[in-house]
């Protein structure tokens, strides 16, 4: 057991080299070692926080219009409950079992180690780009302080394609008794009108899309063009990871308290942005073709919509970051997880719909006043964040109002989604070194702001919008795909599901085996497959990455390959050295390494009852012998 024992799987109990107390500990915690939320009311708005973000604004509305309209809530609440549910619900027991993050956790199983460095370095990579986006709203934001919004028309900076209207080019038209086509200038200079649906227009841009491309990004021609760093960027990009290290330097104790204010006010200014919505000419148009009328229940005969349902709940929730077993982890032992994991992601998936009707509203008065169909004035992404929307908001009175709240809610919705993701940072070092990070919390939480902040250059430079697009295209989607299969697979089909469920029953309580069913069905079964379906549906679909009508270099791939390749490698290296420090035959090494760690199991000694009572710390392994637990399934 000594040599199955990980290099990162460290007991604080082993560093007890004084008695000072972490910043994150108070007198009042279960764990005076880790530190527990202050009340239940911090937990419950962190993870509501991180799971709610930027996505259940720019992407579920603009997939449930493209999917069928309200037929999509079918899928969506389906995969909700077959694949979101069982993985959320599974990280939050995991990390609260053992209270410890996303790379220590897997004492459980430490052939595996290497899924949580995989979580842990993707993590880091959304890191960087996350905050750039921050920097995106912040800078909006503040462009929003003025009485005439800058991307509200076309001033100096615009070109001669920049238009707010739709311009003619050319048409049908009836003259001296015939039909002709003719240029809109001879059409006009003659008096007569077009024919209706005969109209060809010229391709112009919003002036909020030449602001967005011209001014705020100052944007090159591709990857190969990197230019200068944009300073007012780099400057957004600097105070916010300020906001981040401001409200983490204590840990959960600081960023428990703020998070009342970023989860909670974002609900305040999407109900404002509806009812300003709600009264404006054109709003039922947008909503019609959100939810309404437009509801194409054929849709659902289409795998892609099921594949969009299953994606969107997947990363909307926020599995397979490692965030959830961070926050998870310094819950008291005892505390409902169950009740916690249906609420969260319930709230999660009601904001989403809930977000869809204020931002299509708005949308639907902009094609109104804009003579345009709805579908085509909306957009996902960047381009309906700042694009579509901020370009429907100008043309509101007093739009420099409505302009600052909806900046303010991405700005507050990405914060908090970004608290919890250093915070799975900060706890990884937490759970290696606890001695170090219980004197330097606050250097450390810095230095980590700091280094990121510098990595993130060049994701504000001429050409950071390639970059924040290549990361999110290869980081943030198969790694944590990988990942969560093999998690999945880890637990339930390695270490037990049983087992596990006699975990999680010892925090919230014996339950009935028809309790369990439909966990199980989903842990053993339904879950993995669908999880591996969206995986093989990736990889087969996979296109080369591209931003607009802008295609990515061939070494601009090689390095989203790259990165990538530099997130899941961790996962057989970390296994190959496990095998290669256990004793015995080959066969008799990879038995021992997926079995639990020798200090395997509750942080407490008091919350380990019977079935962990063998369980001795690190530093007592030498005096004693541990029993061990044959065979793979429990």
């Amino acid at each position: 057991w000594r040599n199955l024992e990980p290099p990162f799987f460290f007991s604080s109990k082993d560093f007890s080299l004084s008695n000072e107390k972490d910043a994150h500990a108070s007198d009042s915690d279960e764990n005076l070692e880790r530190g527990n939320w202050s009340n239940k009311g911090d937990y419950l708005l962190s993870m509501v926080g991180y799971a709610v973000g930027l996505g259940n604004v720019w992407r579920f509305p603009y997939l449930t219009y493209q999917n069928g309209g309200g037929a999509f809530l079918i899928p969506y609440t389906l995969m909700l409950a077959l694949a979101g549910l069982p993985l959320f619900f599974m990280e939050c027991s995991l990390g609260q079992f053992a209270s410890l993050g996303p790379i220590s956790v897997w004492r459980i199983l430490p052939l595996f180690q290497g899924v949580g460095i995989t979580m842990v370095i993707i993590s880091t990579f959304v890191a960087i780009y996350y905050n750039v986006i921050i920097a995106y709203a912040l800078y909006y934001l503040f462009a929003s302080f003025q009485k005439v919004l800058p991307w509200s028309d076309c001033f100096s900076w615009a070109d001669e394609f920049c238009s707010k209207t739709r311009l003619v080019s050319d048409c049908n038209a009836t003259l001296d008794g015939e039909i002709i086509h003719a240029n809109y200038s001879f059409i006009t200079s003659n008096n007569v009108t077009c024919i209706n649906g005969t109209m060809n227009y010229k391709p112009v841009q919003f002036p909020s899309e030449q602001y967005w491309n011209k001014v705020a990004l100052q944007r090159s021609s591709g990857l190969d063009e990197t230019g200068n760093i944009v300073w007012y960027l780099a400057l957004c990009l600097l105070l916010s990871w300020m906001i981040v290290g401001a409200a983490l330097f204590k840990g959960i104790k600081s960023s428990g308290k703020v998070v009342y204010f970023t989860a909670l006010f974002p609900y305040v200014i999407l109900l404002i942005l509806l009812v300003r919505g709600a009264t404006l000419e054109g709003a039922l148009d947008g909503i019609e073709y959100y939810i309404g009328r437009q509801s194409n229940i054929t849709k659902l005969m289409e795998a892609e919509v099921w594949k969009d349902a299953a994606t969107q709940i997947f990363y909307s929730l926020s599995v397979a970051w490692g965030g959830l077993v961070a926050l998870s982890s310094y819950n008291k032992f005892h505390n409902n997880c169950y009740s916690d994991a249906i609420l969260v992601c319930v709230t999660n998936c009601v904001t989403s719909v809930f977000a869809g009707f204020a931002i299509f509203s708005i949308l639907g008065h902009m094609a109104f006043v804009s003579e345009r169909p709805v579908s085509e004035v909306v957009d996902s992404g960047f381009d309906l964040a700042f694009v579509a929307y901020p370009e429907a908001l100008s043309r509101l009175p007093v739009s420099p109002l409505w302009s600052f709240l909806f900046f303010f809610m991405l700005l507050l919705l990405g914060l908090d989604s970004q608290f919890a993701t250093i915070e799975t940072l900060t706890t990884t070092i937490q759970d290696i070194y606890p001695e170090v990070m219980k004197k330097l919390r606050i250097p450390i939480t810095l230095g980590v702001c700091i280094l990121l902040f510098f990595l993130g250059l060049i994701c504000v430079t001429q050409a950071g919008i390639y970059w924040v697009n290549l990361i999110d295209h290869f980081c943030a989607g198969w790694g944590i795909l990988i990942a969560a299969v093999l998690e999945i697979i880890g637990i339930i089909y390695i270490y037990g599901g049983n087992r596990f469920i006699e975990d999680i029953e010892m925090m919230i309580g014996k339950k009935s085996r028809l309790f369990w069913l439909w966990w199980r069905m989903c842990w053993f079964f339904i879950t993995p497959v669908l999880l591996m379906a969206i995986l093989v549906w990736s990889l087969v679909t996979f296109s080369p990455p591209a931003y607009g009508s802008v295609l990515y270099p061939a070494w601009g791939t090689a390095v989203g390959w790259c990165m990538i390749i530099f997130c899941v490698i961790w996962i057989p290296v970390a296994a190959i050295l496990k095998i290669v420090k256990a004793e015995g035959s080959l066969c008799q090494r990879i038995v021992s390494c997926c079995r639990p760690a020798a200090n395997w199991g509750p942080y407490l000694e008091c919350n380990r009852g019977e079935r962990y009572s063998h369980v001795i710390d690190s530093k007592k392994e030498k005096e004693h012998e541990i029993p061990t637990v044959s065979g793979f399934v429990y």
